[in-house]
């Protein structure tokens, strides 16, 4: 399938990982601060006390960047699970129109998503609400993430359901799963 937003999904993709390094830098960070904290009063020196304060806090958030940005790139590469069992078994003038109604309904689910986290967003922001942790963390920001990764997500759900449905009206016995974006 060939996605013209594919750049974009990209885009998500290289921003979901980014938040994937963070995560691991910032605990690596933690580790050798304590690792050099052990050895200083081994010595019989003092703790230098090495610590980032809140990374369990920062890193989930830097988790739901990851999560929800990466959605719609490994969705256009074929890397979400799916369950073919029942459908890949259907022949292809069946099949694509089982495929535009999986889709429809994944793509109103992601909308409705889409709708009620604009919502919280423009709650916390009218609130500003902050996390409960040791760090004070305006809430918007990991939910920003969350918005613009269901955003992505909704754009490739609803360019896969358009391509599939001009598939299933003009060619139906044409359909095959590799129609699908995987390459």
């Amino acid at each position: 399938m060939n996605y013209r937003l594919r750049p974009l999904y990209n885009l998500g993709g290289y921003l979901s990982a980014t938040c994937l390094v963070l995560i691991c830098t910032l605990i690596t960070a933690q580790i050798v601060g304590r690792i050099i904290d052990i050895l200083a009063t081994a010595v019989g020196g003092g703790r230098i006390g090495l610590a980032i304060p809140g990374l369990a806090e920062i890193s989930g958030f830097l988790l739901v960047g990851a999560t929800f940005l990466g959605l719609a790139y490994t969705f256009i590469h074929g890397a979400h699970i799916r369950v073919t069992l029942l459908i890949g078994r259907l022949p292809a003038r069946y099949r694509v129109f089982v495929e535009v109604a999986c889709l429809s309904v994944a793509l109103a689910l992601c909308l409705y998503l889409a709708f009620y986290l604009y919502r919280l967003l423009a709650d916390s922001i009218a609130f500003g609400e902050t996390s409960y942790g040791l760090l004070s963390i305006p809430l918007w920001l990991p939910q920003s993430a969350m918005l613009a990764g269901i955003a992505l997500f909704c754009l490739a759900l609803g360019e896969a359901w358009w391509q599939t449905l001009v598939t299933a009206i003009r060619r139906p016995d044409d359909f095959t799963p590799n129609d699908r974006g995987q390459e």
